[in-house]
């Protein structure tokens, strides 16, 4: 009786291990969440437009990631939220937005001197894009599974389209050039702004990506002097406070 005392204490002691290991799904699952993450997202402003944040495209030259404002399916503004600190990158997005703007589609050319940058612009652009049909379609599905009652949202959607505005500011004639914006407000926010006319000149072409980006922020024209463009961002102002007056006129 006495030897079989230690045969069954060893026992014991060789299934401590077995009995403490369990494998851990919860933690592959968790970290397989983590990384599976959206491609682009989006959000609904108050202003029935929609905001929406496409891919942040990694390049040789830096991450490129662009944010999209669609009033239903129109682009309505493109804001840059990430991009390479490069000089022809700086010189390029305003070409880029601009381009966007007109053909309403991410099939736009190629900056010249910034292929890296536009390919990357292009992408993210383009899951912006797919994230805004996306939702869209969602949307169409679900007011077409309702009843009668749902045409008041849909007048509410309607107005909330038709409250965008576009409005030209003044040309103003400075000793570089012509300047002239216009203006895109949706209700009384600014939601993009576009030079129309601008002087032929490096300094202006690094300076309007910053004085759009802050006009956007301040929602006004009390913006400050770009350094090295003092005679543009004066111009700048000037047509862009006209546009705001005419817009509240």
């Amino acid at each position: 009786m006495k030897r079989a005392i230690p045969v069954l204490v060893l026992s014991a002691a060789a299934l401590v291990p077995v009995w403490r290991y369990t494998p851990s799904t919860e933690t592959t699952s968790s970290s397989q969440a983590s990384e599976s993450t959206p491609s682009a997202s989006a959000s609904t402003s108050t202003d029935g437009s929609t905001v929406v944040k496409g891919t942040a495209v990694d390049t040789e030259k830096g991450t490129v990631q662009v944010q999209v404002t669609f009033v239903g399916t129109e682009i309505t503004a493109v804001k840059m939220l990430q991009q390479p600190d490069h000089p022809q990158t700086t010189a390029a997005v305003p070409k880029l937005i601009e381009e966007t703007l007109q053909a309403q589609s991410a099939e736009i050319d190629t900056v010249s001197g910034a292929t890296i940058t536009s390919d990357g612009y292009r992408e993210s652009l383009q899951a912006a894009i797919d994230a805004n049909d996306d939702s869209a379609s969602s949307s169409s599905s679900d007011s077409s599974s309702g009843s009668s009652s749902d045409s008041g949202s849909d007048k509410d959607s309607d107005s909330a389209a038709s409250a965008s505005q576009t409005v030209d500011g003044t040309a103003v004639d400075t000793s570089k050039g012509t300047v002239q914006v216009q203006v895109t407000f949706e209700g009384d926010e600014i939601s993009a702004v576009q030079m129309l006319q601008q002087p032929n000149h490096p300094q202006t072409t690094a300076a309007v990506p910053t004085l759009i980006e802050e006009t956007l922020a301040a929602q006004s024209a009390d913006i400050d002097t770009v350094s090295g463009a003092t005679i543009t961002s004066d111009g700048y102002r000037q047509s862009l406070q006209a546009a705001i007056d005419a817009k509240g006129a």
